[in-house]
């Protein structure tokens, strides 16, 4: 034992020496950022990295704290390493990787977990020992696995105005942990912000949809002002409460149905798929009066309602109870191809990006951010149809001289009348939305869950666990 601490110790001066490139006995961001550039590492890892070792609070690290660091974190590492080696032979394995992450979560290939695995394995042996294992994970500040499986979690961080997207999974650890709730509620304040910054180009894309102006903004502006371009913001921020609510309980009780008596089983993608599909469907259901409230209120004139309450009295007494439903088919048919793109370009993204880095280390911001916009934003393409049909279905009656159409006569009359571009009009400011919405809905949602403390709270509760 005295020998193998003499060695490390060895080990870490000889790496604190390479480091320190100034030859001043400490050890500062710039040092490892240099020194580390080969290994990728994030400004925000090694930040985390300096802030965990630096017992005297000066930003920078000495010797004493560099190995005092070094020591705690092979700690927890080596907790990291027996959790995933669930046969104790010393050696992981690509299953055993997969295993370890599909608890957590994060549905992996055997391809992938193998890919994973070789981006660590330095001897070649297609296992990883602990020396191996160490020597990957020893400047990176993950303290456990839901560490690296949250980084791909991406599915209440996101909103660009849509919520078919399939939920994420969490761990049981999670769960109880308290962390699931704060994390949807950090997701629900971020999408809260987001739509209505966004707000202008969502009333704009209705009413392009629905035709009923030739230059939407500026009738917007004589027709309202300036603040009538956040007309229907209201109730498009209220629903995503409940519908954030529904979905989740939703997706847990239909993967339950889909595990068996097989519990523990881990879903693959397309029982995910399955899963998320149906969990939108129930979503959307119990919400969707709200959905067409929300174009009627984006599409109203000054003075025609004087509130949600007013609007939804006005539709009841003229229309009955069936016009809170109109347009849910299409909308229902739209949330396939939506979550069935969105999942799986999101994951062929994900996976392109393991590949070619370093294996299972942070992303960092603009490749998460980047994966979830392209995704959502081929979920959107694939769907738009149906939500322009859905839109004009819902719009119907509000505008005067329309006749009332079918799901299928409204499709064959676009394209007769307006060919298949028709089909996507008003796409283009539903694309301009896209960055906006997500680089704010990632700021505020960062924000947020610094404020509920999720991750904290949710490394808490891993920790007690184990």
């Amino acid at each position: 034992k005295r020998g193998l601490s003499q060695e490390r110790e060895k080990r870490w001066a000889e790496l604190f020496d390479q480091l320190d490139l100034n030859k001043d006995g400490r050890i500062d961001i710039m040092e490892l950022r240099a020194g580390l550039a080969k290994q990728g590492f994030s400004k925000k890892s090694l930040e985390k990295m300096v802030a965990a070792g630096d017992t005297n609070n000066d930003g920078v690290l000495d010797f004493e704290e560099f190995t005092q660091y070094l020591r705690a974190h092979e700690k927890q590492l080596k907790l990291m390493f027996h959790r995933v080696d669930k046969n104790s032979d010393g050696h992981i394995d690509a299953a055993e990787i997969q295993d370890c992450l599909r608890s957590m979560g994060v549905s992996v290939s055997m391809k992938d977990a193998t890919r994973i695995l070789l981006s660590m394995d330095k001897d070649g042996t297609m296992t990883i020992d602990w020396h191996e294992w160490r020597d990957y994970f020893l400047f990176n500040p993950l303290t456990n696995m839901e560490e690296v499986a949250r980084y791909w979690k991406r599915s209440m961080m996101l909103d660009i105005g849509e919520q078919l997207t399939v939920p994420d999974d969490f761990s049981e650890e999670e769960k109880k942990s308290g962390y699931v709730w704060r994390q949807l509620l950090a997701g629900a304040m971020a999408g809260s912000v987001s739509r209505t910054g966004t707000a202008p180009l969502d009333r704009i894309k209705v009413f392009r949809q629905v035709g009923s102006v030739k230059n939407s903004f500026n009738f917007m502006l004589k027709e309202g002002g300036p603040w009538s371009l956040w007309r229907g913001n209201g109730v498009n921020v209220l629903k995503i409460a409940p519908e954030t609510a529904i979905k989740f309980t939703a997706y847990e009780q239909i993967k339950n149905i889909i595990r068996g008596s097989n519990e523990s089983r881990n879903l693959r993608v397309h029982e995910r798929f399955v899963a998320g599909s149906l969990a939108g469907a129930t979503a959307q259901t119990a919400i969707y009066p709200m959905e067409v409230l929300k174009t009627r209120l984006t599409l109203r004139k000054t003075g025609q309602y004087s509130g949600i309450t007013d609007c939804a009295k006005q539709i009841l007494q003229r229309e009955g109870v069936t016009a809170f439903y109109k347009g849910y088919i299409p909308n229902l048919l739209s949330i396939v191809p939506y979550a069935g793109i969105d999942l799986a370009v999101y994951e062929t993204l994900k996976f392109s990006w393991l590949n070619r880095n370093r294996g299972m280390v942070d992303p960092g911001v603009m490749v998460l951010v980047g994966c979830g916009a392209v995704s959502s934003t081929c979920g959107q393409l694939a769907s738009y149809p149906l939500a322009l049909v859905r839109t004009r279905m819902q719009a119907q009656a509000s505008i005067k001289g329309t006749p009332k159409l079918s799901m299928l006569a409204l499709f064959r009359n676009i394209l007769i009348q307006e060919g298949v571009s028709g089909l996507y009009r008003g796409i283009s400011p539903n694309l301009l939305k896209v960055i906006p919405a997500v680089s704010v809905s990632y700021v505020v949602y960062e924000y947020t869950r610094i404020m509920l403390g999720v991750e904290i709270e949710g490394r808490r509760g891993v920790r007690v666990k184990s």
